[in-house]
């Protein structure tokens, strides 16, 4: 018996901390300041850039120039 009970307030407490703890809500990611940077409008030309790939090595926009086709593809993970 006291070891059923044990495990009742153990399942408790379990649930009880996993409603409180999704009740937090998403967190707020660290907030940048401000920048002076101009915005890109429709139509405009992309900036040049330089992003890492998977094996390390570095791409960049510019690379790209002169090329058939290009398709650019963010995805911001949230898990």
């Amino acid at each position: 018996m006291l070891r059923r009970n044990s495990i009742g307030v153990a399942l408790f407490f379990f649930l009880l901390i996993s409603l409180a703890y999704g009740q937090l809500g998403p967190r707020d990611g660290a907030k940048l300041p401000p920048t002076d940077l101009a915005r890109v409008k429709v139509g405009d030309r992309a900036p040049d850039f330089t992003l890492e790939n998977m094996d390390g090595k570095k791409i960049s926009l510019s690379g790209f120039a002169g090329k058939k086709n290009l398709v650019l593809v963010f995805y911001r993970g949230h898990w």
